[in-house]
């Protein structure tokens, strides 16, 4: 069966008005969505990524060249990430359905993992 990657992009200008609580309720949200797709057997992993923006490695010729990025400033970062398994791309979309990641502006990239082997 298909993995597929959903990638939860969030622009940081629109979360940085959500409310400790709105917060806390989202995070209840994501938990319990995650766990009945744990339980459904469709959840492969999951985690939420640091505010940071971490690091980009592009590389010159054969040298890799580290800066610091996106930037705060960035219409969006990747905010967290969750692996689940589905039959195809429309069971993939329908599970997507179900995430919580849909305020502030949110989005969620679908992107099938391509099996090696």
């Amino acid at each position: 069966m298909p993995s597929y990657l959903l990638l939860l992009h969030e622009c940081p200008a629109d979360s940085a008005a959500i409310s400790p609580a709105e917060m806390q309720d989202i995070i209840r949200a994501h938990q319990a969505w995650a766990e009945r797709l744990a339980a459904e057997g469709a959840l492969l992993g999951g985690e939420k990524l640091t505010d940071d923006g971490g690091r980009r490695l592009r590389f010159d010729g054969d040298r890799p060249v580290a800066s610091d990025g996106p930037y705060a400033e960035a219409h969006d970062l990747v905010g967290g990430y969750y692996l689940l398994k589905a039959e195809d791309m429309a069971g993939a979309e329908a599970l997507a359905a179900g995430c919580p990641h849909r305020h502030a502006g949110q989005w969620i990239e679908i992107r099938e993992v391509e099996a090696l082997g």
